[in-house]
């Protein structure tokens, strides 16, 4: 009994202290399994481990099975990794405006042109973006409208809402606009493209 109990005293106690289970943790936690991976890295693993089973499992299998089973994989293949690119594109595009002006040689009334032009020819987003950058563009000519390179529509807004406060409805909400069409994919109506270009107008004090 005594070498019995000897030898229970000997062994790890089955609890670990709360010291020793965070240590634990830690240590689980830093194997390289835990880390983040690149989610495009993470389905071609995936795909990989996936063909090499399909391809295991065939080899017993008859070759027209086999044939339409890997064409139905590599069609997977393919529709995962369109839907990954699009993922990446936008969330982006979305999330994160980005400057109103991406070519500052351009005047106001170059910009305002563009814009009329792609609303004659039906091209109603191009027409809102130009027509909203030509705004800008002709706010900071007349000296209303600080030229900050790589300012967005949203600090374009905010500043011309100081500056115009009886148009602040109408710059806000074309300035969500802009970036909904610009840097969200979003379509633009004939009459969305028509405010802008009149608030231009407006701003300008153009009759």
């Amino acid at each position: 009994m005594s070498t019995l109990l000897r030898a229970l005293a000997m062994e790890p106690p089955l609890d670990p202290s709360g010291d020793e289970a965070r240590s634990l943790l830690r240590r689980e936690l830093a194997h390289p399994d835990y880390h983040d991976r690149n989610p495009f890295d993470v389905t071609l693993d995936w795909l990989d481990r996936t063909l090499n089973g399909l391809l295991d499992g065939a080899r017993g299998a008859p070759p027209l099975s086999t044939f339409a089973a890997i064409v139905a994989f590599l069609l997977l293949g393919l529709a995962l990794a369109w839907l990954l690119s699009r993922a990446r594109r936008t969330p982006r595009a979305a999330g994160r405006p980005g400057a109103v002006v991406d070519d500052s040689s351009l005047t106001a009334a170059e910009l305002r042109a563009r814009a009329e032009r792609a609303l004659a020819d039906g091209r109603n987003a191009e027409a809102l973006v130009d027509g909203f950058r030509a705004l800008t563009v002709r706010q900071v000519e007349r000296g209303w409208l600080d030229d900050r390179p790589g300012a967005t529509a949203h600090e374009v807004a905010g500043a011309l809402a100081t500056t115009y406060p009886g148009q602040r409805g109408r710059v806000a909400g074309s300035a969500a606009l802009f970036d909904a069409v610009r840097y969200g994919d979003r379509p633009a109506t004939h009459d969305q493209a028509a405010d802008v270009l009149a608030l231009d107008d407006a701003l300008a004090g153009r009759r």
